[in-house]
């Protein structure tokens, strides 16, 4: 069952989000930099997705640890990245999208972990 007092969680560094995608079944982390409207807007928007789903949320910018850029291809942002057991499994890079497309795009990912509240 969803948590609906879930949200997203601050990642600072490589090492944060490691560990935090390693730890959990299934995690979507959202690669952003400071002071993008884009980014800024999807972080209701992913605290509404980390409440109605099973599926953990972080949140990480790239800029704090500049190796993360590199090791994760991050060309844009927001970047929208799905892991399972520790290994990306899929990415979304287009932009703001709403809760529905977040969840849509978790479902697709993620089908067997989504449980929607």
């Amino acid at each position: 069952m969803a948590d609906t007092t879930a949200k997203p969680t601050r990642l600072n560094d490589g090492e944060d989000l490691e560990r935090f995608v390693t730890t959990h079944d299934a995690a979507l982390v959202e690669f952003y930099t400071s002071g993008c409207a884009m980014c800024q807007a999807m972080e209701p928007v992913l605290g509404n997705v980390a409440r109605a789903t099973d599926v953990a949320v972080g949140l990480v910018n790239p800029g704090d640890d500049i190796g993360l850029v590199d090791r994760f291809d991050i060309r844009s942002v927001p970047t929208l990245v799905v892991f399972r057991d520790g290994e990306e499994v899929a990415r979304l890079a287009e932009g703001f999208q709403g809760g529905d497309e977040v969840v849509g795009f978790l479902e697709e990912s993620v089908p067997d972990v989504v449980n929607v509240a």
